[in-house]
């Protein structure tokens, strides 16, 4: 999938809006707690200044539902953008009007500044066409940046375009077309790895990948359900009992089309979700009716490994167990270390964003595999084989 971008000249002394991703953590007193996502634009941002444009950008923080809510304003992002550039960052207390108009029409070249959160505003969610046209009433040219904002149409990352001379910027051009690789055209083997806790959020992303795979390999919450799904007794570790039809239909698939699924042979299991819970090791097909299964054991993380040993391509969706606690971190952490160990040999390797990225980088490996995305949902609905509304403007 190629995606329509800029040149210098579509750009070059033009006022360019740019719909980043700010929704960034903040700590107690406000301030910004990870700049990951902020830093991911940076080399855009520097770009468009070099090249002559009078650069604004615009996101959204939080879920303020549509009202005005303090905690959630941008202003502590631009203080933080402001310290990783080194230079002062205007901020617009608004994100359309009059106001806003001013500052961008007085600002001058090489200046950035940052629009107040569009979600203070209920038309942003809604994609309202009215909203879209005030926002980019302002500016000359659109670029569209935040990946992990693609799968909604909303007023700035849709109805937008149907304003503005609009662009694909690099941090999404480089998601979809290495995800394309991946969904569309995989070397094989081509191994996919999901956990988390639900199988109701991969369901279509296991329909749409089951005929593309050779082995999946699933772990976290909800490989339960489909251990139970296959008979065994699963204790009080979660289940998704209305899935249980899905799990053995999709078992019984798998075999029928030759994809081979492997599930935890062995569980680290606890009477309570506790870092301080006294823990063990069962077998997967012993699992006590007392205990909740919290990650996979020592002889399912060989099991997985070799499994991943010799895959050409692999996607990784969702922890293997509850790994932000150290005594049930392992399985995550092993399957990250063999994922960078691949990658080394010429495997592409994905981790398809969200709690993934979360424990690649708290591990220390997000920069030993080929590619983090920054789009947990965005990621997900592409998996699934939608075409993303963010997206689909720009698709040549």
């Amino acid at each position: 999938m190629r995606l329509k971008t800029f040149s210098n000249d579509d750009i070059s002394g033009k006022r360019v809006l740019v719909r980043v991703d700010f929704n960034v953590p903040l700590s107690q007193d406000g301030r910004v707690a990870d700049a990951t996502r902020i830093r991911a634009h940076m080399p855009l941002i520097g770009q468009l200044i070099s090249a002559g444009a009078k650069v604004s950008l615009c996101s959204h923080l939080g879920r303020p539902k549509g009202q005005v809510v303090l905690k959630y304003s941008l202003k502590s992002v631009a203080d933080e953008l402001g310290r990783l550039f080194g230079r002062k960052i205007l901020f617009a207390e608004d994100c359309v009007g009059e106001g806003v108009r001013g500052m961008v029409e007085s600002m001058p070249h090489g200046d950035i500044l940052l629009l107040e959160n569009l979600r203070f505003y209920p038309d942003e969610e809604k994609n309202e066409d009215d909203f879209a046209r005030r926002l980019a009433s302002p500016f000359e040219v659109f670029v569209m940046d935040a990946f992990s904002a693609a799968h909604r149409a909303h007023a700035s990352t849709r109805a937008i375009t149907d304003h503005l001379d609009s662009y694909a910027g690099p941090l999404l051009i480089r998601e979809v077309e290495t995800l394309s690789e991946v969904r569309d055209n995989p070397k094989r083997p081509f191994v996919l790895v999901l956990g988390g806790a639900k199988v109701s959020d991969k369901i279509g992303v296991i329909e749409n990948m089951l005929d593309k795979t050779d082995t999946i390999i699933i772990g976290g919450g909800m490989a339960f359900t489909f251990m139970k799904a296959k008979g065994l007794e699963i204790g009080r570790s979660l289940c998704e009992d209305d899935r249980l039809d899905f799990a053995g239909s999709m078992l019984d698939k798998a075999r029928e089309r030759g994809v081979s699924i492997l599930l935890p042979e062995d569980v680290i299991v606890a009477d309570e979700i506790s870092p301080c819970a006294l823990s063990s090791t069962v077998s997967g097909d012993a699992i006590p009716a007392d205990k909740i299964g919290l990650d996979i054991g020592p002889k399912s993380e060989g099991i997985f490994k070799e499994a991943l040993a010799s895959a050409k391509t692999v996607l990784w969706n969702g922890p293997m167990g509850v790994f932000e606690m150290t005594p049930f971190a392992g399985g995550t952490k092993a399957i990250a270390e063999e994922l960078a160990r691949i990658t080394k040999g010429g495997s592409l390797t994905v981790i398809g964003g969200g709690d993934s990225a979360a424990a690649i980088s708290r591990f220390g490996f997000e920069k030993d595999v080929t590619h983090v995305s920054t789009g947990g949902g965005a990621s997900l609905e592409f998996f699934e084989g939608r075409m993303l509304p963010g997206v689909e403007p720009y698709v040549i």
